[in-house]
């Protein structure tokens, strides 16, 4: 019954009711339209935001955008251009003494009909409007209040997704590692490494690579295929050329042959001998000359001669080099021929069949033990079962320089026997000088160095301390079984 009565209102407090608009929806931005006039426009809602030309709910008056005619424009601005000029003449006109500000309207006419007739009987009457003359100097009469300020512009529009679960990604995005001192620890945490780490910031920024790296080996690899390259055309190169040198020599060599040949044979006359002839008959030695048996005979005997001529020249090389060598080199050379194998031998050439059968096999390999039985034990030290060099002459000529200054020369001088000679000599004296103690005394050296073993007690004194703990007596301080029988 109290539906639409002022005042009947059952919202407590000041709670605003529920709003639908034309389209029958529900209105939630009306809270913020509260306490705006009725003509101020609130951008409260999602399509306020979505340009004119793309939405679907306003009218086409609202739509259309086109821009007034150029009559509008020009009526438009004169208007306006009055408007300003009458305000700067009026200030104008102010600031200057002699005139007196008029103000627009100062004077106005009014008709006047009073709703009761008066005593006269007038029905209308003429009133005539006139603005007081202000005193510029009088105070004012009315006093000026502060009035609350009005209520603050709208709020713009908060667009919010849809609340989300967090995923775990995104709470290790949003730790924020605490800040810790590299210098001071006050309260003497242990803090681990990665947590240190972490608060340094290193690990936030990205590593980056500067491409002139790669560049850089691009060009070295480049240039050192180049390089490969153009060695590679240059050896082939020099091989052709010396290929082909050594074709024009063994074709002037085999034409030199050829003509040997042929003079020893006396096949071949003189030139003029030759010229007389004429068109002689060709000898009969000269009848097959340049038939295939013939070729392949004299390319038969040219390899001959080459293999001959190369073995000639690998001959004489190692002659060459063998008397370069000093004689410790040619020992150490000629020990190592006499040690080879059969098979070495061979290889090299160096074998000389013979036919007699016992050379056939190898006498090393018989009356050999199995390889277990050679070792010794492990406290033994004799891992070399034979000496170095089987005979005297060897070790002589290596560890025992030739006696007159054989090798003074190659040496400059400072052999053992340069040495002993120069002493001898003492030109300078030094013979006088003493030298090192016990060097005198001492033997010269024929053979390789000899070690001693070293003894673990070479004065028997473990061997002592072990018989004191045991509590037995020596020798001679040992009392004879008769007595203790006595005694007792």
């Amino acid at each position: 019954m109290t539906v639409g009565v002022p005042g009947s209102s059952q919202t407590p407090g000041g709670a605003l009711t529920l709003h639908v608009d034309a389209d029958g929806q529900a209105r939630y931005d009306a809270i913020v339209h509260q306490g705006r006039r009725s003509g101020q426009r609130v951008q409260s809602q999602f399509k306020d935001l979505v340009p004119l030309s793309e939405r679907d709910d306003p009218k086409d008056q609202k739509r259309s955008l086109e821009r007034p005619s150029s009559e509008e424009v020009q009526q438009t601005t004169d208007r306006t251009r009055a408007a300003l000029e009458q305000i700067v003449h009026g200030k104008i006109k102010s600031s200057q003494p002699k005139n007196v500000p008029t103000t627009s309207g100062s004077t106005s006419y009014l008709r006047y009909t009073p709703a009761s007739q008066g005593p006269d009987g007038t029905k209308q009457r003429i009133i005539k409007m006139t603005d007081v003359v202000e005193d510029p100097l009088e105070p004012p009469r009315h006093r000026f209040k502060k009035v609350p300020a009005g209520p603050p512009s709208p709020p713009p529009p908060v667009l919010r997704s849809p609340p989300r679960k967090v995923t775990a990604q995104e709470q290790k995005e949003w730790m924020v590692p605490p800040c810790i001192s590299n210098w001071k620890n006050n309260k003497g945490y242990t803090i681990p490494l990665d947590k240190r780490l972490a608060a340094d910031g290193r690990g936030l920024k990205d590593v980056y690579i500067n491409d002139n790296f790669a560049q850089f080996s691009e060009a070295l690899h480049l240039a050192d295929r180049h390089a490969r390259e153009e060695v590679r055309q240059r050896n082939q190169m020099q091989e052709k050329i010396a290929a082909k040198e050594k074709a024009m020599r063994e074709e002037n060599l085999r034409m030199l042959a050829q003509r040997a040949r042929e003079e020893r044979a006396g096949i071949a006359q003189p030139s003029g001998s030759r010229l007389a002839a004429g068109g002689g008959e060709m000898p009969a030695a000269m009848a097959n000359y340049g038939s295939s048996d013939s070729e392949e005979e004299e390319d038969e005997a040219v390899a001959e001669r080459n293999r001959l001529r190369e073995e000639r020249r690998r001959e004489r090389e190692r002659d060459l080099r063998m008397s370069n060598m000093g004689k410790e080199q040619r020992a150490r050379v000629f020990a190592k021929e006499q040690n080879r194998d059969i098979s070495e031998k061979v290889a090299l050439g160096l074998a000389k069949p013979t036919m007699s059968k016992e050379s056939m096999t190898d006498a090393r390999l018989f009356n050999r033990e199995s390889l277990s039985n050679t070792f010794g034990d492990d406290d033994s030290y004799n891992l070399y079962d034979k000496p170095l060099f089987q005979g005297s002459s060897a070790a002589a000529a290596i560890y025992r320089r030739p006696g007159t200054g054989g090798g003074d020369d190659i040496y400059g001088g400072g052999t053992e026997d340069g040495i002993s000679a120069a002493l001898e000599n003492d030109r300078f004296g030094l013979g006088k000088t003493k030298g090192f103690e016990g060097a005198q005394h001492q033997e010269r050296r024929t053979g390789p160095v000899q070690f001693e073993k070293d003894a673990n007690d070479p004065f028997a004194i473990d061997q002592f301390l072990d018989e004191a703990k045991r509590g037995t007596k020596r020798a001679g301080l040992e009392e004879p079984a008769g007595a203790k029988r006595a005694r007792e």
